[in-house]
């Protein structure tokens, strides 16, 4: 089926914009920032600036790498393993369990209510047999005061970290193969060279998590660990969404053009740049509200190693699908011939525009593909339809009927690159008087 131009002539045979075109004009020309942005037609160089964006992400990285490997990871109970005291909590709440705890001297704690129980969990005790003994009878004695059971009420037991362990090693083979299923879907989707982009952002993503945790000394626990596997989701969402528009735009870029392939994924990204604000702040919003009112209105500590870690996330994951997919992207396809041969013709020319809308890059293949006001772009199975069926023409019959037949197909494949005729826009009636 074949797609026109939309653009009509006048009588003096001058091109009459259309009404998009003319809300287009109007929209750039006005002052507002937001309208622009609104609109997907903003005129930030994205790529252009490639090295900043790469050095900005450099030193975070760099950062969190040395805090890593001086300080180390602040491994939870459920990695290191420790004590457990669960008794009636009788109306009391985590965050007096937590002061009576931290009045024993005890500061890596995990208090949790568990049905109508208080759950207690600390570091393993330290000290001889005897000394350990006599802690956990401190413990046992302030807990039951502080929720009125008796001591037979009490369940203590020592948690080992197998479980952690266990947790993290399905946490680990998880990723992998989710790694491995995005990398081919991504692929058959699109082309390897994204896929390639996309794990770029989530190994940054990753990266800067774990940094940010070793910077600040949070604990990681196996809720950490869930968290960083549910990033992953948001961050390949919105980096979708930024090559589904590149692939699109991929698609009008004409050889005979003005742009590269850098300056039409920067198209693509100012077009895409107010959906992805959008959701990434919808997502940003219910995690805000987890960690303020779930961890510290509530105390609810699960809540606090869940959200923290998506909330870090979803930020280094709203970067890194526009300021670290998107330019190794076109890093990457700058490397092919075609693109190569592109950008020297145009630079050797001077005739390089970076700055330009949808619209005009379909314009570009318009001009490519044929001359005059009301060139058409012919899709190809149009095209192959219409010269298979005047090669058969031509084959079925002999002498001058076949020439005939032939100049009927060149004309049949010719008619599939001409615009079917637009009437004009009938006159409104006036009111008879």
């Amino acid at each position: 089926m074949a797609r026109t131009d939309a653009r009509r002539t006048g009588p003096d045979g001058a091109g009459r914009r259309t009404g998009r075109e003319a809300a287009r004009t109007t929209t750039s020309g006005s002052s507002s920032v937001w309208s622009r942005l609104y609109h997907g037609e903003t005129e930030i160089p994205f790529i252009e600036r490639w090295k900043t964006w790469f050095a900005v992400s450099g030193a975070v990285i760099l950062i969190g790498l040395v805090a890593l490997f001086a300080r180390g990871l602040n491994l939870g109970i459920d990695f290191t393993g420790g004590n457990v005291w669960q008794l009636p909590a009788n109306g009391r709440t985590v965050p007096q369990a937590r002061g009576t705890m931290e009045g024993l001297g005890f500061t890596d704690l995990k208090i949790q209510t568990v049905g109508g129980d208080l759950r207690v969990q600390t570091a393993p005790l330290k000290g001889t047999d005897a000394q350990k003994e006599a802690k956990g009878r401190d413990v046992v004695s302030a807990l039951t005061k502080l929720t009125g059971a008796n001591e037979r009420d009490v369940v203590v037991n020592q948690v080992g970290p197998s479980w952690g362990k266990q947790i993290s090693g399905k946490a680990v083979r998880a990723l992998v193969v989710f790694l491995i299923v995005i990398s081919l879907y991504i692929t058959l989707r699109f082309e390897f060279k994204m896929a390639v982009a996309t794990l770029a952002a989530l190994f940054h993503d990753l990266l800067v998590v774990i940094g940010v945790y070793a910077i600040l000394q949070l604990p990681v626990t196996p809720a950490t660990v869930i968290a960083i596997l549910t990033i992953l989701g948001f961050s390949i969402y919105d980096g979708i969404v930024v090559f589904d528009r590149v692939d699109e735009n991929t698609r009008l870029l004409s050889g005979s053009g003005k742009m590269t392939y850098s300056d039409m994924v920067d198209l693509s990204l100012n077009e895409v740049l107010m959906r992805s604000l959008n959701t990434q702040i919808t997502a940003l919003l219910p995690i805000a509200a987890v960690l303020v009112i779930g961890a510290l209105v509530l105390g609810a500590s699960t809540l606090e190693e869940f959200g923290l870690a998506l909330f870090v996330g979803q930020l280094s994951g709203a970067y890194s699908s526009i300021f670290v997919a998107s330019p190794v992207l076109a890093l990457l396809k700058e490397r092919e011939s075609r693109y190569k041969a592109l950008r020297r013709r145009l630079e050797e020319r001077g005739e390089r525009t970076s700055r330009k809308s949808r619209s005009q890059l379909e314009d570009d293949l318009v001009a490519a593909d044929g001359s005059g006001d009301t060139a058409v772009v012919a899709e190809p199975a149009a095209l192959g339809a219409a010269a298979a069926s005047g090669r058969s023409g031509a084959r079925g019959a002999g002498g001058a009927g076949g020439a005939t037949r032939a100049t009927g197909a060149k004309k049949a494949a010719a008619g599939a690159r001409t615009p079917s005729a637009i009437p004009p826009r009938p006159r409104k009636k006036g009111k008879r008087r």
